[in-house]
């Protein structure tokens, strides 16, 4: 049971902060005067960035747990 917790936890986690950190990247694109496709492919690369961390991080815990 601990961890199915641990991977639902894991889970909501990512699901929160992945779209925040895509728009903390996309708002200083804009300041900066990038046209909208440009700050949302910046949004893109820092979502699929923090999918892959997360996934990352999680199959190193998966290993060490096993």
């Amino acid at each position: 049971m601990p961890h199915v917790v641990v991977v639902l936890l894991t889970i909501g986690l990512v699901v929160m902060f992945a779209p925040l950190a895509a728009a903390g990247a996309a708002k200083p694109a804009r300041w900066e005067g990038a046209d909208y496709p440009a700050a949302v492919r910046q949004a893109v690369i820092t979502f699929g960035a923090v999918l892959t961390l997360a996934a990352a991080v999680t199959a190193a815990l998966a290993s060490l747990r096993s």
